[in-house]
């Protein structure tokens, strides 16, 4: 077995920074109406700037693939060309077409040699599982390096035109036009951005991050579906897939948009976190003390405190200070969080080596939880 390290970090953040009184001018409004919903939403996600790879009329100026396109390119130097490159892996919640998939569509847009590819699916899991296949591969010796990504392009996805035809049909029914709140509330929370790694077998450069373990949990067994896109949620908690509905119900149900049961979400997310993270801690025989910086992907500072007090009621709580989070300045880029707050960390001149760093990942899809263990070196 081969040791692993992250060598290097990049991101690709589109466009200039949108502040909260910016988004509907991206993002449009439903049924010519603003949101009531936004302002406190806002109020507890405390995300004050996001990116989005759209301009102000909603038109595309990035692909999701051209996103990690563009977060990958900095991670080559003279040292390491696009011709070394061994292992793509990537990771979306948001890729812009069913198939092919969304490594092979970077992979397109690279074009240096043929590489093996790994794309990952879910939600915010989908950057660490990307990770996780290359450090796999790393250590086991199939390669001696790999690029993993973790992107999202979910603006247009939360473009009023999107929800319009959902909102005229339930005037047309004479109900109130307004969008359902599991489908607005995620308007106001989630943004675009790409984040890579460099994973190699040897350390390089001035600061390299030691991959010791990752783990991973899922609790789909026990829970129903809490984030869900392409489908709806029948009253027994089963999902219905988009291929089950009729080709007019897309539209007039907004079938296709992004939605989360939020009862779900503040029932199981901070206590099944707290679980995992204990189980993943007490297998690798890490105590909190053991931990320099703490990098916890939330969706919203709604949950820090929460989070806190769960992790202090399993032995496993942490000092302020070990706490890194970028999320008010980048917002929730999804599976790309993790990568856009570890390459801020990574390039910040504050890690020194002997530095322990915890990754925490959770996925409210169906409640499911990653950790990675870094050393600095």
């Amino acid at each position: 077995m081969f040791e692993v390290y992250i060598t290097k970090a990049a991101k690709y953040l589109p466009n200039e920074a949108v502040s909260n009184d910016e988004m509907e001018a991206y993002l449009g409004l439903i049924n010519d109406t603003a949101s009531k919903a936004r302002r406190i939403i806002l109020r507890n996600n405390k995300i004050t700037s996001r990116y989005y790879a759209v301009d102000k009329t909603g038109k595309s100026t990035h692909s999701n693939a051209e996103l990690t396109r563009n977060a990958i390119l900095p991670l080559f130097d003279e040292n390491f060309t696009p011709q070394d490159l061994e292992v793509l892996s990537c990771g979306t919640s948001t890729p812009d077409i069913f198939l092919p998939s969304h490594a092979a569509m970077v992979h397109g847009l690279l074009k240096n040699k043929s590489v093996e590819l790994n794309s990952s699916t879910g939600v915010c899991c989908a950057g660490m599982n990307s990770l996780k296949f290359g450090f796999l591969s790393v250590r086991s010796g199939n390669s001696n390096n790999a690029i993993c990504t973790g992107s999202e392009k979910v603006s247009t996805w939360l473009n009023a035109q999107k929800y319009n035809h959902e909102a005229e049909n339930l005037k047309n029914l004479e109900e109130q036009p307004i969008i359902a709140f599991k489908k607005d509330f995620l308007r106001w929370m989630l943004s675009d951005g790409a984040g890579a790694f460099l994973l190699e077998n040897k350390p390089r450069g001035p600061i390299s991050l030691k991959i010791e373990w990752m783990e991973a949990f899922s609790y789909a067994y026990e829970l129903e579906t809490c984030m869900y896109a392409g489908g709806d949620k029948l009253e027994n908690g089963e999902i219905k897939g988009w291929s089950d509905y009729a080709p007019e119900q897309w539209l007039n149900e907004s079938v296709f948009s992004i939605k989360q049961d939020v009862k779900l979400l503040d029932e199981f997310i901070l206590s099944k976190g707290a679980e995992s993270m204990k189980d993943a801690m007490d297998k690798n025989n890490i105590k909190s003390e053991d931990i320099t910086y703490f990098i916890p992907h939330v969706s919203s500072n709604f949950f820090v405190e929460g989070l806190k007090k769960g992790l202090t009621e399993k032995g496993i709580g942490m000092s302020d200070d070990k706490w890194f989070m970028n999320l008010s300045r980048v917002g929730n880029v999804g599976s790309a969080s993790i990568y856009l707050a570890l390459e801020e960390l990574m390039n910040s001149g504050n890690l020194k080596k002997g530095d322990h760093i915890l990754l925490s990942v959770p996925e409210s899809g169906r409640f499911s939880f990653a950790y990675a263990y870094l050393t600095v070196c």
